[in-house]
């Protein structure tokens, strides 16, 4: 029963990525509100300051001088500096600088330190600044300056110091995430390759982490383990279908003596056959793993492999092949891997209406691959069976529980391939029957 997959659903590294992107966002916004609003009343009195300061100098120089000099240093004021003093006429026409907040702070701080007849305003007279109305004796005056002194940092001020923010945020998630999940991708890629019968996969058992640490010994005892399991089961059925072979060989010389009907003994050395072609295929299975690769021309193996079965009552096979197609290999395993394949589709692979298993084997060349198709037009496998094919001992229905084998025939072709850095995929086709891809190294 397969586990039916979320509608939405996210691999570790992506999902650990937005949970600290999350975060670390959610951080620097919350910085940024604090830094604004630690920045807030800081800058109001700061900006109240330099203006009442301002408005104090200006005062003092005014007061001090006689009529002649004091239109001199106005003058000089104005065109040396961005401040300006006028006379403030009664018909003048203002409006109060306080519209938000923060300006309502710095007019409060200008006349606690001006005094409460301070005027402070944002337009006079249609003029838009910052304009403070103060007396200098009896004489009342406007001081007009930049309106920008007073303003908080500007909001392109912010969206870049954000941007900048998010940008580390970014990345800095993207090295973390990556660090998280790096020991268990390297735990999910050995765990591929035991699934694949490789039981070779070491992990670092000197990490600094001790959880993954302890996770990465464990793991590797457990592929020590297995493999002297899987050695052991090779050993007992090499033992097993070497110590049978000399009693299936009295058993058939005793036949050939011994029974006198015929058609008995025809049986006997059928039933001997077939224990004997059994026994060949533990001892395929139980073969050790090392294997070297030499250039093999594949067009022949499977040409001298088709050749062996002559029944056309039986099997036909349809070769389409490029002659001279050299693949990486060993000419004895290729042979076995098609002779596998071919009995596998003379046993199952027959159609309905004539009972004879038409298989057609084709092959194309992909990049530095050379993939060979095997395909019958049987019934196919269930869909949910496909993935057990190549399991020991397992047969594709219950129905092949009487067939004459051993269940070993694709998973002795898959562990070949392996052996010859080979692959294997099986497929049903789409108007019927089983299709079987190898997947070989170019010569």
């Amino acid at each position: 029963m397969s586990l039916k997959r979320p509608p939405f659903a996210l691999n570790l590294f992506w999902r650990t990525f937005f949970l600290l992107g999350i975060l670390l966002a959610g951080g620097v916004f919350a910085w940024v509100q604090t830094l604004r609003q630690l920045e807030f009343e800081p800058r109001a009195v700061q900006a109240a300051h330099q203006v009442a300061s301002l408005v104090n100098l200006s005062r003092a120089a005014l007061q001090f001088s006689d009529g002649i000099n004091r239109i001199a240093v106005v003058k000089t004021m104005s065109d040396q500096e961005a401040v300006r003093l006028t006379p403030r006429e009664p018909g003048d026409r203002w409006e109060p600088f306080e519209t938000d907040r923060f300006t309502r702070l710095v007019a409060s701080e200008l006349r606690s330190r001006l005094g409460e007849g301070t005027i402070v305003a944002r337009t006079v007279n249609g003029v838009p600044a910052l304009w403070v109305g103060f007396n200098i004796e009896r004489d009342p005056y406007w001081m007009q300056t930049d309106a920008a002194r007073l303003q908080l940092l500007a909001a392109e001020t912010w969206f870049i110091w954000v941007g900048i923010a998010l940008v580390a945020t970014v990345l800095g998630s993207v090295g973390i995430a990556r660090l998280i999940n790096r020991p268990l991708q390297d735990l999910s890629f050995a765990a591929s390759r035991i699934r694949e019968g490789e039981f070779d996969s070491r992990l670092d058992e000197s990490t600094l982490t001790s959880e993954i640490r302890a996770v990465n010994i464990g793991f590797n005892r457990m592929a020590r383990e297995l493999a002297k399991v899987e050695e052991q089961r090779a050993v007992m059925l090499a033992g097993i279908s070497h110590d049978l072979r000399t009693p299936l060989a009295r058993l058939r010389l005793e036949a050939e003596i011994s029974v006198a009907d015929e058609e008995a003994r025809r049986n006997m050395a059928a039933d001997i056959d077939q224990l004997d072609a059994i026994i060949d295929k533990f001892m395929d299975y139980a073969r050790p793993e090392d294997s070297r690769t030499v250039p093999v021309d594949l067009s022949q193996v499977i040409v001298r492999e088709a050749a062996a079965f002559r029944d056309t009552s039986q099997i036909r096979i349809s070769l389409k092949l490029a002659p001279g197609l050299m693949v990486q290999g060993d000419d004895t395993e290729l042979g076995r891997i098609f002779a596998n394949l071919f009995e596998n589709a003379r046993r199952y692979g027959r159609t309905i209406d004539t009972g004879i298993a038409q298989v057609k084997v084709t092959h194309v060349q992909v990049g530095d691959s050379v993939i060979v198709t095997v395909r019958d037009h049987g019934q196919g496998v269930p869909p949910e069976k496909l993935e057990h094919l190549t399991t020991p001992f397992f047969r594709g229905d219950a129905a092949r529980t009487a067939a004459t084998g051993a269940g070993l025939g694709l998973a002795i072709v898959k562990k070949s391939l392996q052996r010859m850095d080979g692959n294997l995929e099986l497929a049903n086709a789409r108007d019927g029957g089983l299709v079987a891809h190898i997947r070989l190294k170019r010569a």
